[in-house]
C-alpha cells in the first residue's frame, strides 16, 4: 500500500487534497497553492500530519 500526503487549506482549514507520497524523504512539509471549494478560491494548502 502506497502512502498518501494529506493537504488542508491554511484559510479555512478543509482537507481538500490527497496526493501520494513521493520516495524520497523530506523534512519539509508540502505547502501548494490549490482551489479550494469550500472559500473558492485558490489558497495555500499545508501538508498535515
Amino acid at each position: 500500500m502506497s502512502k498518501k500526503i494529506v493537504v488542508s487549506c491554511e484559510k479555512c482549514g478543509s482537507r481538500n487534497y490527497s496526493l501520494p507520497a513521493s520516495s524520497n524523504k523530506t523534512t519539509e512539509r508540502l505547502v501548494l497553492k490549490k482551489h479550494c471549494s469550500h472559500c473558492n478560491e485558490h489558497t495555500l494548502h499545508r501538508q498535515t500530519a
